[in-house]
């Protein structure tokens, strides 16, 4: 009892540590940014890296959710005659809920990793420790480039990836549901409101801070070479999608009982 409550007692503190360590580093993020001077260059070729070349595999997910929301839901709606609102369930579950998580997870899995294994990599071989020599800040080298360009960029590609799930809802509505294009269109866009599009973009926002400052905390903090850029990589990424889903619990709740 007394080693199981030691153990429990030792990896609370070490998340308090940890959250501690990505508070710091999000509270000296914010202040560089407002520090000239601001390297754009760095900032639109991290913003290429996370948005441009995503855009295949965002693509192919949202193309193929949004299909499956149409079968998936017609098992149902078929049974009580109300095909009709398929494509209102489909644009609501995309923009609100599936769009902005499925983005960011696939984000966080991809670019997140990279940038871990990139920064983590610079650490190790004290490329990081050189940049302190030069009198450079690693935050504002490294870190604020890659905050800057997920946080605007992962609004972006959910956007997108809302899209292309509706199209691919539209396909499998219009020839195999025999619903009518005009009247699927319709019915989805007379569904969507502001606030079901904003909050989706809301929530992307701090999905994208928080797949920055987890993937550099962790790329600034590895330890033990080669092996140790590893294993930071994977926290970084089971780290960010734990932390996305309960961020995503968070601001559906808030937005459902307070607006």
């Amino acid at each position: 009892m007394k080693e199981y409550l030691t153990n429990l007692g030792n990896k609370t503190l070490n998340f308090f540590r940890y959250l501690g360590g990505v508070t710091e580093l999000c509270l000296e993020t914010f202040f560089w940014i407002f520090v000239p001077p601001m390297k754009r260059e760095r900032i639109f070729e991290q913003a290429k890296r996370i948005g441009l070349d995503s855009l295949l595999i965002v693509s192919l997910v949202g193309l193929f959710t949004g299909m499956i929301l149409a079968l998936q839901t017609a098992y149902l709606m078929k049974k009580l005659s109300s095909e009709i609102y398929i494509a209102s369930i489909i644009a609501l579950s995309l923009t609100r809920e599936l769009g902005p998580v499925l983005t960011a997870l696939i984000v966080a899995g991809r670019s997140g990793a990279a940038i871990t294994a990139e920064i983590g990599t610079m650490t190790v071989t004290e490329q990081v420790d050189a940049l302190k020599t030069l009198a450079t800040n690693p935050v504002k080298y490294l870190v604020v480039p890659r905050f800057l360009a997920l946080t605007f960029m992962l609004p972006v590609l959910t956007i997108y990836a809302d899209l292309v799930g509706i199209f691919g809802g539209y396909l499998i509505g219009v020839n195999r549901l025999s619903i009518s294009p005009s009247m699927y269109l319709a019915t989805t866009f007379d569904t969507l409101v502001n606030k079901d599009i904003f909050t989706g973009l809301i929530k992307t926002v701090f999905f994208g801070m928080l797949i920055a400052l987890i993937s550099c905390y962790e790329g600034l903090n590895v330890e033990g070479g080669a092996e140790g850029v590893g294993k930071s990589t994977t926290n970084s990424v089971v780290t960010t999608f734990i932390f996305i889903i309960v961020a995503d619990c968070f601001f559906t709740a808030l937005f459902y009982f307070f607006f």
